[in-house]
């Protein structure tokens, strides 16, 4: 029987789900897989047979009393309060499942504390890597502790500050696109969406893991450019004394979101990886305006897609007419072949393979009883790093 795989999933917001479904897809059909989220809801339909175990959500739980409140977070970690039983029952049901399942590979994605957890509990971990200022003991010590990492984007949007030493440990898959639906062509999309065949139309969206779009700066680009039509689709941000214009139409919630994607001629939008990777697949001039999240993840990447030219980066929302009109006219004159490149059709598939290939590695030769393997030479303990470079393009 071959070894199983667990999934940790952050439960905030859709991308970690989706992207954990789109490799889990492209297992091997007898390879036991389980997902371990506090929002199993994610996976509602999901067609592969997984094993789904529900944890405790932390998020918000108290802290009993003052005095466990103010204890000092170490420096290795970033989330630890004390006395949350929450966070005691996540980890013991966690450690239980890997136990339990005899699990050979852990997929994180995202926790920099279970992966210390999991090395603690000898579970070999993969990290799933994000962008951001992550060079702190906490991240740095979590990736040293895993036996790889998965970066579901281009090696050529990795930040230059990333060490080598944890690059050489690195996968990357290439752009990673969760998106399965069918791209109709830009007329066709027009024609459902009864939208103008001829007008310029800029479309802003945000995901579900943010704020949502702040309208008031929309209404000066609206001012701005007159004869461009903006859609949002998303939740805004409101004011409360913003003033509408024709030109400015909000959607809302969509279900096809594709339709409104492949009618759009420029798409401003946050720095989501799901996002990122969407427009590049669609190959669309795209304005990123980074929104906040921990550890400049948004910022860090709309920076580097910048300097690539991928991509121009609204790191701050225009309040002039002059504004919006540079950055319009600096994202009409991109090269859409820039960011395309950055997308990869088969990102999914190459991620299931490399962690087949890496947990199959792990365990080669191994005894099936829990508690037993065979001896290997020290020199043989990071295979997951062979697979990396094995497995490059």
């Amino acid at each position: 029987m071959k070894k199983p795989i667990s999934f940790f999933v952050h439960h905030q917001g859709r991308g970690h789900a989706r992207r954990t479904m789109a490799i889990i897809r492209e297992f091997s059909p007898d390879r036991p897989v389980s997902v371990m989220t506090a929002d199993p809801s994610l996976f509602d339909g999901f067609e592969r047979e997984i094993e789904l175990i529900a944890l405790p959500d932390m998020i918000g739980a108290d802290v009993p009393t003052q005095a466990l409140f103010d204890q000092p977070t170490p420096s290795v970690m970033h989330c630890v309060p004390m006395g949350v039983v929450e966070m005691r029952q996540t980890m013991r049901r966690i450690l239980d499942h890997l136990d339990d399942t005899d699990t050979g590979l852990f997929v994180i994605d995202v926790s920099a504390e279970l992966a210390l957890l999991s090395r603690i509990a000898s579970v070999p971990a993969v990290k799933v890597r994000m962008h951001g200022d992550r060079n702190d003991p906490g991240h740095i010590g979590a990736y040293e502790a895993c036996v790889g990492m998965l970066a579901p984007f281009d090696e050529r949007l990795e930040q230059a500050d990333y060490p080598d030493r944890l690059r050489q440990k690195t996968f990357y898959t290439g752009g990673l696109c969760t998106t399965a639906a069918e791209m109709p062509e830009r007329a066709e999309a027009r024609r459902r969406l009864e939208l103008d065949p001829d007008r310029e139309i800029v479309l802003v969206l945000t995901g579900g893991g943010g704020s949502g779009t702040p309208y008031a700066p929309l209404t000066v680009a609206a001012r701005a450019a007159p004869n461009t039509l903006f859609v949002t689709i998303g939740p805004l941000h409101l004011e409360g004394h913003e003033t509408d214009f024709a030109n400015l139409v909000n959607a809302g919630w969509v279900d096809n979101v594709v339709d409104y994607l492949a009618a759009c001629d420029i798409v401003l939008a946050s720095a989501g990886d799901n996002t990122v990777h969407e427009i590049a697949m669609l190959k669309r001039p795209y304005i990123v305006a980074p929104e906040w999240r921990y550890f400049g993840e948004q910022t860090r990447k709309a920076e580097r897609l910048a300097e690539l030219g991928a991509a121009v980066n609204m790191a701050a929302w225009p309040g002039d007419f002059a504004g919006w009109q540079d950055v319009l006219e600096d994202a009409r004159k991109l090269d859409v072949s820039t960011l395309s490149e950055l997308y990869s059709a088969d990102a999914a598939r190459r991620a299931a393979q490399w962690l087949e290939s890496c947990v199959d590695r792990l365990w080669e030769g191994a005894t099936p009883q829990v508690g037993q393997s065979t001896p290997v030479r020290a020199a043989e303990c990071s295979p997951c790093a062979a697979a990396v470079n094995e497995a490059q393009p």
